[in-house]
């Protein structure tokens, strides 16, 4: 434990520990937040939150999530192959399977655990069954900017979760380049062995970069490899890209039966934190095989199924936003504002979504910045220094005003001007 304690001594006096806020109220993109180290309170303007079309605080979805209390309680008590399956999962993963063109969804309580059935799934088909031997390996490509769900789920894949020890067959883990098409068809050429089954994994928009994956071109790849699977995270693709906000493939004008022509297999996952005023995932498939496989995985069978007002408020804000389409247009419209305002005032927003990743001179500590940003303008983003380049992160939402946008550019323009201290040769 003495190494410990001087581990984390040494971390928070290096500065790396971010800075921790108390959320007491909110009302639209205004937050009343306590600084956890000093107990002050501000009212802020948020431009660090992933309700990306504004339907946390929707009156339907409240509703819809103190109805589902009403009706079954606050919890079911049981994983959803015993007796904690209510209806309301049914019709969510109905919902789901409709809004993104795939016939079967499974429900988990978050990403990290949908992945890892997932691979327990795919690579290991879940539980041993008395008479029938798989003896196929598996070779996972994994882009490197992957988010940490799927890092850590491809990681883990070699060995089914629950079990110290696996008697599958190998699983090999690949990373190509971050959506580099070209390398990702070297990888291929490289590793694949006859008899392999194949996954390529990607996120659609990536977390830090805000960059969309190229859809088709990997396609294009993988058919290449008939009954290869290509399975698209789409945590920040749902509800923000695409005309109607499905994701990917409508963002691309394409339909997951594009991929199935060409003997793809699509998988596409779905999670309700971002656009779905909620929490959980789902793994959305056309392959209804796949479907007891993800049941009876560890991460599903092995804990308590998505709670009643979880899965009643990602039920009626999924339908909100298959009713509301102007919610993802005006979305996108901000998106495009405020990138444009930012660059024309000198700043370098990377990617093209609402997740807007600014990268700052070297000179200038993100956390500083967030800071600056915090005391000075009350508005709050994301300084993000200790798990990738450093950078603000700003996400858009529909909610935002050009207003409230305006003010946010002005105080990064004062912020950057106050902190910006270039070197200057003689």
């Amino acid at each position: 434990m003495q190494v410990i304690k001087e581990y984390v001594q040494r971390w928070y006096e290096s500065g790396l520990d971010p800075d921790e806020y108390i959320c007491h109220q909110k009302q639209g993109n205004l937050v009343e937040i306590e600084e956890a180290a000093t107990g002050n309170r501000q009212t802020v303007l948020t431009f660090c939150t992933n309700d990306v079309l504004g339907l946390v605080q929707e009156e339907a979805v409240k509703q819809a999530a103190i109805d589902a209390i009403i009706q079954y309680g606050t919890s079911n008590s049981s994983c959803s192959v015993l007796s904690g399956r209510i209806d309301l999962h049914r019709q969510l993963e109905a919902e789901i399977s409709d809004f993104k063109h795939l016939p079967h969804t499974q429900l988990f309580l978050n990403a990290w655990m949908a992945m890892q059935a997932l691979m327990d799934a795919f690579c290991h088909l879940a539980i041993p069954v008395p008479g029938f031997t798989h003896t196929r390996e598996t070779l996972i490509l994994t882009d490197v900017l992957n988010h940490g769900c799927i890092v850590s789920a491809v990681v883990n894949a070699g060995t089914r979760s629950g079990k110290v020890f696996g008697h599958s067959p190998n699983v090999r883990v690949k990373a190509y380049r971050h959506c580099d098409t070209e390398d990702l068809a070297r990888k291929l050429r490289r590793y694949v062995r006859p008899g392999d089954r194949i996954m390529v994994v990607s996120d659609a928009v990536f977390s830090m970069d805000g960059d969309i994956a190229p859809l088709p071109e990997m396609i294009n790849v993988m058919q290449n490899y008939p009954g290869s699977v290509l399975l698209m995270d789409e945590a920040h693709a749902s509800g923000s890209i695409g005309a109607t906000g499905r994701g990917i493939y409508e963002h691309f004008e394409m339909l997951p039966s594009h991929a199935i022509e060409r003997g793809v297999i699509p998988l596409i996952m779905t999670t309700f934190s971002k656009f779905a005023a909620s929490a959980g995932a789902a793994i959305s498939t056309h392959v209804s095989e796949l479907i007891p496989l993800l049941n009876v995985s560890p991460t599903s069978i092995g804990t308590i199924s998505l709670s009643p007002p979880l899965a009643g408020a990602a039920l009626e804000s999924v339908r909100q936003v298959r009713k509301s389409p102007q919610l993802v247009q005006q979305l996108q419209a901000n998106t495009q504002y405020l990138r444009s305002r930012l660059i024309e005032r000198g700043f370098t927003p990377i990617g093209e979504t609402n997740v807007i990743p600014v990268i700052l001179p070297p000179e200038i500590n993100p956390k500083m910045f967030g800071r600056q940003m915090m005391q000075k303008h009350g508005i709050w983003v994301s300084p993000i220094w200790f798990i990738a380049k450093p950078r603000i992160r700003i996400t858009v939402n529909a909610l935002h005003t050009q207003q409230e946008m305006d003010r946010l550019v002005a105080g990064m323009v004062a912020t950057r001007d106050l902190l910006y201290k270039p070197t200057i040769s003689a």
